[in-house]
This record gives structure tokens, C-alpha cells and sequence, in this order.
């Protein structure tokens, strides 16, 4: 776990000045031109790499303060599912919309 978060964080520390950069960059762009963009090769591979650093760091890191402060055995296990599968499901959803632009581009 502790190995874990801090991977994703030096994973961060180079894709978040990428994916700003990139924001900025498509400010004003038509979306036939941001999606030929995000179709790329790399750099979808970028964001998928940025998306899904992004929801195992934070689900890595709600894990943890889940333990530190619910003390109530059950509601901790309802909790720490809860945030597993919505992390799950949004992770999913965007490798998802990714490969869609990717594929149909």
C-alpha cells in the first residue's frame, strides 16, 4: 500500500504538468481537433496513464483515512467498498471513453 501510493505519486509529479498543459493547450479548440488530439497513440496512452495514476492514488489514499478515523467495524467495510467500487467504476468508465476516442477516431 504504502509502496503503491507513493508510485503513483512520482507517476503524478510528471503526468499533471502534462495533462495541464494539455488543458491549456485545447482552450478554444473545435472538437473534431481535441479529439484528433486525445486519439493520438501517445498521448492517450498519457492520459490513460494520468486517469488511472489519478483514481488509484486517491483511492489509495480515502482507503486510509477511512481507517484512520471510522472506528465503526461496519461502516468502515461498507465505506472501503464503497469507495473500491466507485473508484473501480469511474476508472473503468474512463479507459472506457478513452478507447472509444481512440478507436472511432
Amino acid at each position: 500500500h504504502w509502496w503503491a501510493q507513493r508510485v503513483t505519486a512520482i507517476a503524478l509529479v510528471f503526468l499533471v504538468p502534462w495533462f495541464i498543459v494539455t488543458a491549456v493547450s485545447l482552450i478554444g479548440v473545435d472538437h473534431a481537433n481535441a479529439r484528433a488530439f486525445l486519439a493520438d497513440p501517445f498521448n492517450a496512452t498519457l492520459m490513460l496513464a494520468f486517469v488511472l495514476s489519478v483514481f488509484w492514488h486517491a483511492r489509495l489514499g480515502l482507503q486510509v483515512v477511512i481507517e484512520d478515523y471510522i472506528h465503526a467495524p461496519g461502516l468502515e467495510i461498507a465505506l472501503q467498498l464503497l469507495v473500491k467500487f466507485a473508484y473501480a467504476l469511474a476508472a473503468i468508465a474512463s479507459v472506457v471513453s478513452i478507447g472509444r476516442i481512440v478507436f472511432n477516431a
